[in-house]
């Protein structure tokens, strides 16, 4: 086989936040390095950052500081997250909104004095969430995408990674990539390469990622042999929209300031639940309003489709239509009416706070290979706050464009590639064609409901045994299930398959995390161990793939900036 060669210095997988921030930090620093986005699908266009409604957590007015989202954070994430990420995210956020808004022309809701608005979002103690309405991600990302064409930044979009490959010397080489368009295959060699793919956990019945997203990126990683951390933490988010099977639209999120500006929760009884749950009610972290609604369920307190209801009119549907416009119009396409009436709501499946180990500048322990966004893991612990997520993007998208150009400076040179590595990745990717058709959809819905049922949001022994072998036989199955149509070109059902293989290979590691943790923190719940543990010794998993097959172990927390049972907030602690 012919396979095509480009060489770029800098090689960025991903076009969400992450990525774009990075390639326009990387050409600032260097304009003489040649950088190159890759993109799955359009540039701007897809992925999840585009997706972000809420907003961006910040700490800038009176009364907030770094010191307290840096708490929230740690309280949030149960004292599992890394401190020093933790402590890089809060502080560079206030560097990052200002640079939003002055450098690439972000306009975000303000406050009659001119200050920016923050709303309230749960597992909060201050109103910190910059937001453009409910829109937040479309502002971001297409400031982003404008800037990024503004630059002569090369993009190769719609061209799917799917082998990260490495240096004879250990190094990465480059990335093994298939154009879409034409299916062919082409290999860009590079001297740094960032992983910015982002997670997107569309294993489950219900989520709210983008159907791009399938998890290529840990995928690649796992392969590769690098360390993932947290991998059991997937984060459910409360507020899924229920509008039925017939529709993509159910599992779409419904973001948190709904809670937070007062929304109340209401079972099929039409009762306000939460109160037996959690003092602070709706705005309870989501880990915690997620299990609440799933009790609700599995009691069978449940509206038409299975879920619960969110209720906004009590606040004035006027009011909600004005804040909320962009949900108010999303429910309304699918038949609801957000702001004067009920819409079900189902927990569904949001975001990963597991990911390749990294540190503070974003490197890896693979010489040349950078991670960000939420590819990279440690910074959210076992839980993240709402709000989180964008400014994670985009600060380490920006440190990881700053630092692969003094990378580079300071080892100069394209690899040559692993030419056996190389082959054994192409043959990977074409094991479909060698093999009969068969019925991917129904090897998905197989795939949904195992993550749903078994590996979800209450998990227990049990569950978890037969979600690992219920994984086995999906994918033993899957390695005998070929394509009708050989062509590669826009062959779609080729890239269904190659997703259907990423997505079990991580829901096993997930799967296998979550056995691993014999307690429960944050997004993590065992029924069966439901206890958080002791604190302060905390661990962490740790997954590797080996010669021998997956490693899972645990390390200790590092706690260099506080100790559980202590506080930042000294002042404020001695006037409590």
């Amino acid at each position: 086989m012919t396979l095509e060669r480009l060489k770029t210095d800098i090689l960025i997988l991903g076009s969400g936040g992450a990525g774009l921030f990075a390639a326009l930090h990387a050409h600032r620093a260097n304009p003489g390095l040649d950088v190159t986005v890759a993109s799955k699908g359009l540039l701007g266009k897809c992925g999840c950052t585009r997706m972000v409604q809420g907003g961006y957590n910040v700490a800038l007015n009176p009364g907030d500081s770094v010191k307290r989202h840096f708490m929230d954070t740690i309280e949030g994430g149960k004292w599992l997250p890394h401190q020093e990420l933790a402590w890089t995210l809060v502080c560079t956020a206030v560097e990052r909104v200002r640079e939003l808004e002055n450098e690439i022309g972000c306009f975000f809701d303000r406050n009659p004095d001119g200050t920016l608005h923050g709303k309230a979002f749960a597992g909060q103690t201050f109103d910190r969430t910059v937001h453009k309405g409910d829109l937040t991600g479309i502002e971001i990302i297409n400031r982003l995408m404008e800037q990024v064409w503004a630059r002569p930044i090369r993009r190769l979009e719609e061209h799917r990674a799917v082998a990260l490959v490495p240096a004879k010397d250990g190094a990465v080489a480059g990335a093994l990539m298939i154009d879409i368009r034409t299916g062919e295959f082409r290999f860009i060699v590079a001297q740094a390469v960032l992983l910015a793919t982002g997670g997107g956990p569309t294993m489950y019945r219900y989520h709210t990622p983008s159907g791009d997203k399938s998890m290529d990126g840990l995928a690649m990683a796992l392969r590769a042999g690098l360390a993932l951390r947290d991998m059991e933490m997937v984060q459910f988010h409360p507020t899924g929209l229920l509008a039925g099977a017939d529709t993509r639209m159910t599992g779409t999120v419904l973001e948190e300031g709904l809670r937070g500006t007062g929304g109340h929760l209401l079972n099929g009884a039409m009762r306000r639940f939460m109160g037996d749950y959690d003092e602070k009610l709706e705005r309870a972290t989501r880990d915690v309003v997620s299990r609440a609604i799933y009790a609700e369920m599995r009691a069978g307190r449940t509206t038409p489709h299975g879920g619960v209801y969110i209720k906004m009119s009590h606040l004035g549907p006027g009011t909600v239509a004005k804040q909320f416009k962009g949900m108010v119009d999303r429910c309304r396409d699918c038949g609801f009416d957000l702001a004067g009436g009920l819409v079900e709501v189902v927990p569904t499946a949001h975001y990963f706070m597991g990911g390749v180990v990294c540190r503070t500048d974003t490197a890896t322990e693979w010489p040349g290979l950078f991670v960000a966004g939420e590819d990279a893991s440690g910074m959210h612990g076992a839980n993240r706050l709402g709000g989180n997520g964008v400014a994670n993007s985009t600060v380490f998208g920006g440190i990881a464009g700053d630092v692969m150009p003094h990378w580079i400076a300071a080892n100069p040179g394209h690899r040559m590639p692993d030419e056996d590595v190389l082959d054994a990745e192409l043959g990977r990717a074409l094991h479909p064609f060698t093999r009969k058709p068969g019925n991917l959809n129904r090897l998905r819905e197989h795939l949904l409901d195992t993550m749903w049922d078994e590996v979800g949001v209450v998990r227990d022994q049990a569950g978890l045994e037969r979600g690992i072998a219920a994984l086995d036989a999906i994918e033993a199955e899957l390695l005998t299930t070929g394509l009708a149509d050989d062509g590669r070109a826009f062959n779609m059902t080729w890239h269904d398959w190659l997703n259907l293989r990423s997505l079990t290979e991580i829901s096993r590691v997930i799967a296998l995390a979550a056995r691993k943790r014999e307690n429960s923190r944050g997004a993590h719940f065992r029924s069966d161990f439901p206890e958080p543990g002791d604190l302060a010794t905390s661990r962490f998993t740790v997954t590797r793939q080996t010669a021998s097959g997956l490693e899972l172990t645990e390390q200790p927390v590092e706690f260099t900036h506080v100790k559980p049972g202590e506080t930042l907030l000294q002042d404020q602690a001695a006037a409590e």
